[in-house]
Parts: structure tokens; C-alpha cells; sequence
């Protein structure tokens, strides 16, 4: 363990300490071996002022001490209101853009290193006072010479040393856990801390985000459910984006959108449905989906559009993948619980000897409850638990390429449990599932399909010659032996060769001796044969 990550554990001891975190955990109901973890605290030993902050105010300071990983963490649980208290969960939600910012000044030297530039040479106006402060970046509110309101992203200062600390912890808790417990070795920790290592550099990368949002924006084009803003490629370094300023309505701030009469049912389905179309018509999904970067526009009120920002967290999925998710839950939707198990099954999710009618019913066990039911009378924390205690029986595989997928969707119920809680989550999702199954199953893309296919007939002909070839010739690629080697082999053969003979001759004079006096010829030839025939 390096010294920099023995030291940021004790900063993360301190940070505990002072915002009194250890209250929070002991004031919850839990088993008497933990609770006496209070007699190993030292500090809790000293007399303590009371704090004057509330429990959630206190959460949310201690998360933005400890850094983006730890705020990603927080805005996470922020969008989770069936899971936390409301005053927590409002202290939380500060953490999607009111991270407090660094120095405006510092912000400018950083722009103007990466562009090259002075400021004023690049922008007509530039705000000095950031217009908004997440974990990673801050905004600046800007003008092109041209004209264009912008807003330029800057990457915080100092932040890879920090990243690097937290994920060599997390890191070695993983192996440590995936060393001690069964249970978490089938829930891959290494792998998922391992993607998750990439997810949050690649977030440091704002070329990357630039190349998501053009992305993204080219998908949407000419949609009426969500709108990207336009990427300025001049303007954009590694450690500086400049893209369109939007105007719009935080999806959050329900008593603004109330004023527009903004319909919250249609912008609840649409919200659904914009997920469904990243997943599976582009496999390319937005996968930071907090509330911090949804906007709703002003216009058209009636028939309300997504607009989307910070793209520097994309997930994306193989065929394969696509295919079992969209069968599964269109299976799911049908409640043909015996065709989701098998489906498990077939995908390698769940060991293949697993039996298919116990493991149908513990599904049904656990997912008939929720069906015919609105989003605001769904507990998704206790389905939650209980997949998780079915999927420990069943000993089911965490899939790494999914977590994102499953951290968006998080993300996305506990949006839409704010905009209308009366959704039906199953009516809304079922007839895209459907309709998309029916286009992939279409004339037309399974004569896309073929035509891929024929483009890799050269490449495939190729490949069956060679294999041809090796079949024909199956030694012609085999390292040739050294010269003493070979050397070796010949002298055992001829030694094999005299031990033949000799066995031979021995058996022919010994024909009228008794049998046990024979078997030195008979040892003979076979010790001979072996060393001829050998390889």
C-alpha cells in the first residue's frame, strides 16, 4: 500500500471525526457486536460539543471534503427519496451542481493554458463567478466573438492523486472481500471497482465528453424527446470544454414546471422512453442521469423535451446483451416468469445446472407483488433486498458491463418518482419493448443483417483457408527441434533398434527353456519396440 493512500485514510478518519458521522451510524438499530465498535473509537472516549448542523448538512459537507468519488456516490443517493429521509435526501440533492468551486481566478489560468489564449481574446464576455460547481468541473457562463452564449467546463485542479487514493482502498476492500466471502466473489467487486476506475478517468477527459455529446446529440436529432447541446470543437482541450448555453427548467424545480402547466405524465413516460430508445435502438446511454444534468425546456410546455448535459459518463452494450435484456423483460412485463429463469439460465447468469422451476418460482415470489401497481406504491428498496437474497441462492453472477445500466436506472425511477409517482412503469415500457423486438425481427433488419454478413465473407474465406491449411499440415508451424535433440532421438533408436534384436535372438535360442526363464527376451523387445515407436 502506497504511503499517499495510508495517508488519505486518515483524512477520511478526520473528516468521520469532525462532522461526527460515527453518530449517525450508532443511532441506527444495529447488531450489539456493532455497536460495541464504539468502545474502539478513541475519540468518542472526550467530552464532544453538539453539533449545530443538521444530520443531512453534516452528510453532505463530509462527502464534499472527500472528493468526487465519494460526491458521485452522494448524488446517487440523492435521487433515492424511498430510500432516505426527506432532510437528508434535500441536503444531498446540493450535491449535483452547488459543490462548493474553487478559486474563479485559477479557473481562468487553467482555461488559458489549455486555449493558449487570454480569455478576452477568445470570448467577447466571460463571467468570472462560476454559474455552477459539480464534483469534477465548475461552469463559467461565456460569449463567443461570434456572437454564440457558450458555457466553458473546467476540470477541477489536483484531482488524480485523490481519485487514485480512494480507489487503491477500494481496491484492496475488494479482494479482501472477494478472498474472505463466497457472496462477494460471485458479485465480481474487482471487476466492478476495475470499471468504475475507468468510468471516473475518462470523466477527466472533457475530449471524451465533447465526443459523447456530439454523439448523443446526432442520435437526437430532429427528436421531440430530448436535445443535446452543441459541442464547439475549436474551443475544446483536454481539460476544457465549450459547448451551448441552454435555457431551461431544472426537472427538479416542480414548482416552476407546475407554473408552465407542464404535462408531468407525458414528461414521466417520455423520460421512460428516452431510456429505453439509448439502450436499445443506440446502445450508447447517457449513465449520469442525475437530476444536476436534466433540464426541461420552456417551450412547448404541452409537449415537454429532455435537455441533457455532462455526457462524460456513456455505457453502451453488446448484441448480446441487448438481446437477453430486452427478452427478459419483455418476459418479465408478460409475467412468464418460467421463460426469464431459463433465459438466466441460457445467458450464464446463473449456473446452467441450476434447476428452472424452483428458480421460476422464487422469482415469481418476488416480482409478483409489485405488478399492477403505480411507481409511488412500489418499495423498490425491499424488491431490491429480496432479488438480492434470490440471487444469493441461486448463486447469480453480477454482470460488470450492467452496473452502469443498473446505476442509471436508478437514477431514472428515482426521477420519474418525483415528476408524476403515479406512472405505470410497466404500460409505458412494454409497448417499446414490443415494438422494438418487432423492428429487430424486421425484413428490413434482417436484410441489414445479412449484408453485414456478406461484407465478411472475404475475411471469413480468409479464415477457413487458413484453418484448412493447419488441419492439412498440422506440425508445419512447429518450432523445429535443436540439433542435439534430434541427435538424442536417433541414438535412442538405435539403442532401441539393438535391443530388438537382441531380445529377438534370446528368444529364439531359449524356445525350449521354461517361461519364466524367457521374460529377459520379452522385456527386451518391448523396451526396444518402445524406444523405436516413441516420439
Amino acid at each position: 500500500m502506497k504511503l499517499l493512500a495510508v495517508r488519505r485514510l486518515f483524512r477520511i478518519q478526520r473528516v468521520v471525526i469532525r462532522y461526527r458521522l460515527d453518530d449517525l451510524l450508532f443511532a441506527m438499530p444495529l447488531p450489539w457486536w456493532l455497536m460495541s465498535l464504539r468502545l474502539l473509537m478513541p475519540w468518542r472516549w472526550l467530552p464532544r460539543k453538539a453539533q449545530e448542523a443538521s444530520r443531512g448538512a453534516r452528510l453532505r459537507m463530509a462527502l464534499q471534503d472527500l472528493g468526487p468519488i465519494f460526491i458521485k456516490f452522494g448524488q446517487l443517493l440523492s435521487t433515492r427519496r424511498d430510500l432516505l429521509p426527506a432532510d437528508v435526501a434535500d441536503e444531498l440533492m446540493l450535491l449535483q451542481d452547488r459543490v462548493p468551486p474553487f478559486d474563479p481566478k485559477r479557473a481562468v489560468e487553467l482555461i488559458e493554458a489549455q486555449l493558449g489564449a487570454k480569455v478576452s481574446e477568445v470570448f467577447s464576455r466571460f463571467d468570472v463567478e462560476p454559474l455552477a460547481s459539480a464534483s469534477v468541473a465548475q461552469v463559467h457562463a461565456a460569449k463567443l466573438k461570434s456572437g454564440e452564449e457558450v458555457v466553458v467546463k473546467v476540470v477541477r485542479p489536483g484531482l488524480k492523486p485523490v481519485i487514485a487514493q480512494d480507489l487503491a482502498w477500494l481496491f484492496l476492500i475488494a479482494k479482501a472481500a472477494e478472498r474472505l466471502s463466497a457472496d462477494a466473489r460471485r458479485l465480481h467487486p474487482v471487476e466492478v471497482v476495475g470499471d468504475y476506475e475507468k468510468t471516473i478517468y475518462d470523466e477527466l477527459d472533457l475530449l471524451r465528453e465533447a465526443a459523447n455529446s456530439s454523439q448523443l446529440r446526432r442520435n437526437f436529432e430532429g427528436s421531440e424527446l430530448m436535445y443535446v447541446p452543441q459541442v464547439y470543437w475549436d474551443y475544446c482541450r483536454p481539460k476544457v470544454l465549450v459547448m451551448e448555453r441552454i435555457y431551461g427548467v431544472p426537472v427538479t424545480d416542480m414548482a416552476t414546471l407546475a407554473d408552465m402547466r407542464t404535462d408531468m405524465k407525458l414528461l414521466a413516460e417520455r423520460g421512460v422512453e428516452v431510456f429505453f430508445t439509448q439502450v436499445f435502438r443506440d446502445s450508447f446511454f447517457h449513465a449520469d442521469m442525475h437530476p444536476g444534468n436534466i433540464f426541461v425546456s420552456t417551450v412547448n410546455p404541452w409537449s415537454p423535451k429532455y435537455i441533457a448535459i455532462d455526457c462524460g459518463i456513456v455505457g453502451s452494450l453488446t448484441d448480446e446483451d441487448q438481446d437477453y435484456l430486452a427478452r427478459n423483460l419483455i418476459a418479465f412485463f408478460k409475467r412468464d416468469y418460467r421463460r426469464v429463469a431459463q433465459l438466466h439460465i441460457d445467458s450464464g447468469w446463473v449456473p446452467a445446472h441450476t434447476k428452472v422451476n424452483e428458480f421460476e418460482a422464487a422469482i415469481r415470489t418476488v416480482c409478483e407483488p409489485i405488478f399492477e401497481k403505480p411507481l409511488k406504491d412500489i418499495s423498490f428498496g425491499q424488491v431490491l433486498m429480496r432479488l438480492f437474497q434470490t440471487a444469493r441462492r441461486f448463486n447469480m453472477e453480477v454482470q460488470p458491463q450492467l452496473v452502469l445500466l443498473q446505476k442509471t436506472l436508478l437514477n431514472i425511477e428515482g426521477l420519474g418518482r418525483q415528476l408524476y409517482p403515479d406512472l405505470d412503469l410497466w404500460s409505458t415500457a412494454k409497448p417499446y419493448l414490443e415494438r422494438w423486438m418487432r423492428e429487430r425481427m424486421s425484413p428490413k433488419a434482417v436484410l441489414s443483417n445479412i449484408h453485414s454478413q456478406v461484407e465478411q465473407l472475404p475475411h471469413l474465406a480468409d479464415m477457413t483457408r487458413d484453418l484448412l491449411e493447419r488441419l492439412s499440415q498440422p506440425h508445419l508451424d512447429d518450432p523445429r527441434l535443436p540439433r542435439q535433440r534430434q541427435d538424442d532421438h536417433w541414438a535412442l533408436r538405435l539403442l532401441g533398434a539393438g535391443l530388438l534384436g537382441g531380445g529377438a535372438t534370446l528368444a529364439a535360442g531359449a524356445a525350449s527353456l521354461t517361461a519364466p526363464a524367457v521374460w529377459p527376451a520379452y522385456l527386451m523387445l518391448a523396451a526396444g519396440l518402445y524406444l523405436i515407436v516413441r516420439r
